[in-house]
């Protein structure tokens, strides 16, 4: 690769993170806006997808368990694996109470993000953290239901040509599914984990 073309790429990427973390503060405000204007946000819903098992699961399949939720995809180059490092670190802090939380890790990329490859994903960061795929389709819907943005964008450095602008926010939601909380960019294990345990 060139010169130029190095700069280029590079800029690339520090224009996506930019942008994500822009939009990610903009979809919290507006989450947040609504949960006071409504009374609670509207954050959530039924969803059908495929664990890192390959097996076909829904919302119910969480019911009576708080689920801290993220959305990101493998092939990540920073953002995604420092936010599920933060869950991670947040479920151990947590101590015993952890066992009432299930860490979840929702890709933006089903294309690439096999049931098998999310299975080697997670278990690099949690031993209880589950992956979820699906279709395109599936995803989109899910991704609508928590009000989470994602792109595919032109990246020449990867086999596939592309890579994935996405918002990067931690959902927390209640043992009937219902919306807690997010955490937003830039939150630390212990502001997590604090914010967890409010609600255990």
């Amino acid at each position: 690769m060139t010169r130029n073309g190095i700069i280029a790429l590079v800029a690339g990427v520090a224009i996506a993170v930019v942008v994500g973390i822009w939009f990610s503060n903009l979809v919290v405000s507006s989450v947040e806006n609504r949960g006071q204007q409504a009374g609670q946000a509207r954050v959530g819903g039924p969803f059908t997808l495929v664990n890192e098992k390959g097996e076909t699961v829904t919302e119910a399949d969480f019911r009576g368990k708080f689920m801290l939720i993220y959305f990101g995809f493998t092939f990540c180059p920073d953002v995604c694996p420092t936010e599920l490092q933060v869950m991670a670190s947040a479920i151990e802090a947590l101590g015993p109470e952890a066992e009432k939380v299930t860490p979840v890790f929702i890709t933006i990329d089903p294309e690439r993000d096999t049931p098998e490859l999310m299975a080697r994903y997670v278990r690099l960061f949690h031993p209880r953290l589950t992956g979820l795929t699906g279709t395109p389709e599936q995803i989109a819907a899910t991704a609508k239901a928590w009000h989470v943005f994602y792109r595919k964008a032109e990246d020449q450095s990867s086999p596939e040509d592309y890579t994935m602008d996405h918002s990067s926010i931690v959902f927390l939601m209640g043992p009937e599914g219902e919306y807690l909380k997010l955490f937003g960019p830039g939150t630390g294990p212990d502001q997590m984990a604090e914010g967890i345990a409010a609600f255990l």
